[in-house]
């Protein structure tokens, strides 16, 4: 197994942790039926008759490593990961928690999770039809009639939707003890055009950061979340390029955000990268990382000076290829590729797991009483089931520029002027 893991990590690892936790757009994958491991094109971008070597590259090793990892299953036999009961924490009364994405991959798990031990979720999706099938799953998978969840609109990409869900909390008199910023989106690595949100801003850094600040600015603003509540902002690995994930393909940086310096001061709120530079997709999701981590440590300084207990976190999920992973790559591919990280490696880390990450940060008594930090862990951590939370997965190092208080800052003071705070 040693020799087969050597082989598989070095043809494949080093092309996937490029996209640790990626949560592309969803779309409908056209498959190529002329070859297995072949690229399909997401319906929202569509070929482009010239590509990158970058990205050629990339697929070609992609190709090769799935042709080679197709073999190797077949010969190898696996053993099956052992089980492991689910952490049931207890609780004095039923919390009231927001998630956003929470109709599938980690948000929809602790989604479920927390339904199940009583708590009201409300599902915040891109739609309400995508929230509402969301409930109706979780209500049919359990088959409790007592569940309490409330699907509700949250298009990140579009403002005006996200303030129509807090109006809608205000008329409900809604409060909540804990929201959790999961919600996220990533372009094909192919994309040669710029994607905008409804208000102009590139679409990846739009959703995961200025969509998720306008939320939590909005919903402290008008009091909606309790005193001693927190937040949970689902980030990840890729935000460092120090780290293995981080550290393949382009990597993250926020520059001197010339970007948005310029987006404001010209009064158009367009920009395409918030560095300034040539837009590029594969970096785009990393900076959009990096701004949600920036984000996380500015609002805990704020959230201190406020005197109302709210503590603020991050997670890194880790490789997840489950949960929209290559989602606009080939299906067999992508089923392939999770089989080996996730149950023979052992270096990837299932659904489940991931939305219990997010449940601990967001239910644990331990974990919601500190403010600032970010969690991970070791690769294949999902082996020890919900035990490792606490013990494998821990808070960790932000990279070294999240560590720049003054670039969170001017982020933070950019963010409002974008955004119309």
């Amino acid at each position: 197994m040693k020799s087969l893991g050597t082989l598989l990590v070095s043809a494949l690892m080093s092309q996937a942790l490029a996209f640790s936790s990626i949560k592309p757009t969803i779309s409908k994958a056209t498959l190529d039926s002329s070859s297995l491991f072949s690229t399909p094109q997401n319906e929202f971008e569509p070929e482009s008759s010239s590509t990158s070597s970058t990205s050629l590259s990339r697929r070609s090793a992609l190709s090769k490593s799935a042709q080679a990892l197709a073999t190797l299953l077949v010969a190898d036999t696996v053993s099956s990961s052992p089980a492991f009961a689910d952490i049931s924490y207890p609780f004095t009364s039923p919390k009231t928690i927001l998630i956003t994405g929470s109709n599938s991959g980690i948000g929809f798990d602790a989604a479920e999770r927390m339904a199940k031990q009583g708590h009201t979720i409300i599902l915040a999706c891109r739609s309400f039809f995508k929230a509402n099938t969301a409930a109706t799953q979780i209500s049919e998978k359990l088959n409790d009639p007592s569940l309490k969840l409330i699907p509700k609109e949250c298009d990140l990409a579009n403002l005006k939707s996200v303030q129509k869900l807090i109006d809608d909390l205000v008329a409900d008199n809604i409060k909540l003890d804990a929201l959790c910023l999961n919600a996220g989106i990533a372009r094909n690595t192919a994309a040669k055009d710029v994607a905008r949100t409804e208000q102009g801003f590139e679409l990846t850094i739009g959703t995961n950061h200025l969509g998720h600040f306008y939320l939590t600015n909005q919903i402290l603003n008008n009091s909606l979340l309790k005193d001693g509540g927190n937040i949970v902002v689902t980030a990840s690995g890729v935000h460092d390029p120090d780290s293995p994930g981080g550290a393949q393909g382009s990597k993250a940086t926020l520059g001197s955000l010339q970007g948005l310096e310029k987006a404001v001061a010209d009064g158009t709120g367009q920009f395409d990268m918030v560095d300034g530079n040539e837009f590029d997709p594969d970096k785009s999701y990393k900076d959009s990382k990096l701004c949600n981590v920036f984000f996380m440590r500015e609002l805990q300084k704020r959230l201190d000076e406020s005197g109302k207990g709210i503590k603020a976190v991050a997670f890194n999920p880790g490789l997840i290829v489950g949960t929209g992973l290559f989602r606009d790559q080939n299906p067999i591919f992508t089923r392939i590729f999770d089989f080996a990280a996730t149950d023979l490696l052992k270096v990837g880390e299932n659904t489940h797991w991931g939305g219990g990450a997010l449940e601990y940060l967001t239910l644990d008594s331990n974990a919601i009483g500190k403010g600032g930090l970010y969690y991970t862990s070791p690769p294949g951590s999902s082996k020890y089931g919900d035990a490792a939370f606490g013990n494998q997965f821990t808070i960790t190092d932000v990279s070294k520029e999240a560590m720049d208080s003054a670039k969170g800052k001017r982020l933070w003071e950019l963010s409002e002027k974008l955004v119309g705070l």
